[in-house]
């Protein structure tokens, strides 16, 4: 005699999923009870279908952490009918007391923590914006690639003796080009010679993927004009603010978009007390660098941010003065996006 399947018609269903490369280990959870546990094969539609196969009736909301899987499963998942988010791991309570983890201990604690409601998503890009954030970010890597093959480069010409200690030419066409005029023995000619050639074809990569921001950014003319026009930002890194950040009235408000950016400050505060410590760093630390970069070529070019700094860093440091220069900075270009406006040196308050 078979056993009856139980009903989960009309019932809502909490499902935690820790990922891997290769599966998925699965925790569900119904009015507080773990009804389901299973590790499943890394396949976005397979769990959807599954979900589905195992609770049909029910209305299922789901849980992963941010990572290298992205958000291929996230849109599995919603495009069958599953109430997903994706949540930041730093942003998931943990007992300090808990030295045990594994992956049905992560999926549980997903699942119990969704159905608590003690979770919340990060924000999903679309596939479009997925791709457009691939060409800055690959030039990031190009350009550390590169800066990587001309310490090889210099390494190997310290090693032998050729440029001084001191020496802090940069690697270019022509320094390679006078390199290879020198008389050098086979080994290290072969050597330098294939490192060049890297070199070479990393910038020739540099130059083709510029043209390809360019033909981007006059695609995205509106948002370009916008930031463009904020002093700092150049070709490069108004791309890349673009391209992470977008419009950015999608942001509820100021401190919303300071916490994505990872700039809002801790605080420890008990009682009467109340401290505030270093920034969160939660958010992405791609764009946070590229903020920090940005207030620092700013300061100059803006009165009204120097003296801020200024003011600032006479009490609480040049570090912490920075940061509040690129919270501030951040904010202003919201404003930009809201009032429709273009950025206005030396006129904010």
């Amino acid at each position: 005699m078979t056993e009856q399947r139980r009903s989960y018609a009309g019932e809502c269903v909490y499902v935690g999923v820790d990922v891997h490369k290769e599966t998925y280990t699965v925790t569900c959870v119904c009015h507080k009870q773990i009804v389901k546990t299973a590790t499943v094969q890394a396949e976005p539609a397979g769990l959807a279908a599954s979900l589905l196969r195992w609770f049909p009736g029910a209305t299922l909301y789901s849980a992963y952490e941010a990572g290298f899987s992205a958000f291929v499963l996230h849109r599995a998942l919603t495009t069958a009918g599953i109430t997903n988010i994706v949540v930041n791991p730093a942003s998931i309570a943990v007992a300090a007391n808990d030295k045990v983890k594994t992956d049905r201990r992560d999926a549980k604690k997903l699942a119990i923590d969704l159905a608590d409601g003690r979770l919340r998503g990060i924000y999903i890009p679309t596939e479009a914006e997925e791709l457009a954030r691939l060409l800055p970010r690959t030039r990031a890597q190009i350009v550390e690639h590169r800066a990587t093959i001309a310490r090889q480069l210099k390494a190997k010409l310290h090693q032998f003796g050729l440029i001084a200690p001191s020496s802090r030419r940069m690697i270019s066409n022509r320094y390679l080009r006078e390199i290879a005029a020198w008389s050098l023995a086979p080994e290290l000619r072969v050597s330098l010679t294939l490192l060049a050639e890297q070199w070479r074809f990393a910038t020739r990569q540099l130059i083709e993927i510029r043209r390809l921001l360019q033909e981007q950014a006059a695609a995205q003319a509106a948002l370009e004009k916008v930031y463009r026009s904020v002093p700092g930002i150049g070709a490069v890194v108004a791309r890349t603010l673009a391209t992470e950040l977008g419009d950015m009235t999608r942001f509820a408000n100021e401190r919303a978009l300071c916490s994505y950016t990872g700039l809002t400050p801790s605080e420890y505060s008990s009682g009467s007390s109340v401290r505030r410590g270093p920034i969160s760093r939660q958010g992405s630390g791609r764009v946070r660098h590229v903020l920090i970069e940005t207030a620092w070529r700013a300061l100059p070019r803006d009165t009204v941010l120097q003296e801020i700094f200024d003011r600032i860093a006479a009490t609480r440091g040049k570090k912490r003065a920075i940061v509040a220069i690129a919270r501030r900075l951040t904010g202003r270009i919201r404003a930009c996006f809201r009032q429709g406006t273009t950025y206005a040196v030396g006129t904010y308050a």
